[in-house]
């Protein structure tokens, strides 16, 4: 049995790294404050610590009460929308509560760190599927935060010997399938929780962006990969890490559209999805699609849940079963 830390653990996918690490018979601790995260959503059997990462002197003691085998690192500012209006904060606390986080393991002698990144990091791609070679060009000040992060992972390896993993999500999504956790964002702004809410009736009718895309049917094109199994990604990385740092994309490598969504959402649930349609956002390229390929060629991992209605079920059943979120549970 190993100890893993997982910052950003009561979070929607840090809360599923927590569970797969759980299901494999390790002991978890969790840091997280709960800005954005909710404690119900922390897995029973994890250790919960309520602090904030900007708090190096809380961390340091943490490290010292636990031997850590590696670090998990999902906690983060992540709205696109609101790192537009807040491009300061978004550098400044993403980058240095990660540097905070990363040279208390490094000081503790914890030397596997692996770190929640995006896909935002490539900005609008020129092709799809998008290696890791990719040029990275953010066009917000989210995946310019995380930019600058694996940079200076890159530095903590050559200086502190910390071999880091930075895994670029593409689109999470979907719940655990034993209906444990899920997504329950506020406000929650990802396309199939959305879907799935606007059919039930707890938001307004779901707004498509933009419908004449060069697209096969004119809505924009996204790889969705399922949080069980981006949760599985975490931890096929941890053997690699003994050869150095590494960088990965995660997604199922094929891409499915606005409407493919909507379609999945109305047959899984047997109801219309209510929607009307607008102008495109700036900045939203026509299609993001991640090349796995590295990823599974150097860990054998491969995605469990790749079929898109098998993603919408599981967030469909998560949402039928907790219509509050987790806003029930913490009130009980």
């Amino acid at each position: 049995m190993s100890r893993y830390l997982v910052s950003g653990g009561a979070g929607y996918v840090g809360s599923h790294v927590v569970l797969a690490l759980l299901d494999a018979g390790h002991e978890v601790v969790v840091v997280d404050d709960l800005s954005t995260g909710h404690r119900e959503a922390v897995p029973a059997g994890a250790t919960f610590i309520h602090a904030n990462l900007a708090e190096r002197k809380r961390l340091d003691e943490v490290f010292a009460a636990w031997k850590f085998d590696a670090v998990f690192h999902l906690a983060a500012l992540s709205l696109v929308g609101e790192s537009m209006q807040q491009p300061l904060r978004y550098c400044r606390e993403n980058l240095s509560n990660s540097l905070n986080l990363a040279e208390a393991a490094a000081q503790s002698g914890c030397l596997r760190f692996v770190f929640s990144s995006t896909a935002a990091v490539f900005g609008v791609p020129k092709s799809t599927p998008i290696p890791e070679e990719a040029p990275t060009t953010p066009v917000n000040p989210y995946g310019l935060s995380k930019l600058m992060i694996e940079q200076a992972l890159a530095w903590a390896e050559s200086a502190h010997g910390l071999h880091s993993a930075a895994l670029r999500y593409f689109n999470a999504a979907g719940a655990d399938p034993l209906g444990r956790a899920g997504e329950d964002h506020t406000p929650e702004t990802h396309l199939i929780p959305r879907a799935i809410l606007a059919t039930l009736g707890h938001l307004p009718p779901l707004h498509v962006f933009g419908t004449d895309y060069d697209t096969p049917d004119g809505t924009a094109i996204r790889d969705y990969v399922h949080v069980a199994d981006l949760a599985a990604a975490h931890i096929a990385v941890l053997p690699r890490l003994e050869q150095g740092s590494v960088r990965y994309n995660i997604g199922n490598g094929a891409g499915h559209s606005v409407r493919e969504v909507m379609t999945a959402v109305e047959r899984v649930s047997g109801r219309k999805v209510p929607h009307e349609n607008g102008p495109r956002r700036a900045g939203d390229p026509p299609s993001l699609v991640a090349s796995s390929a590295r990823l599974r060629a150097e860990t054998g991992w491969t995605p469990k849940h790749a079929a898109l209605e098998d993603i919408v079920r599981t967030a469909w059943n998560w949402h039928l079963a907790n219509p509050q979120g987790y806003a029930a549970r913490e009130a009980a």
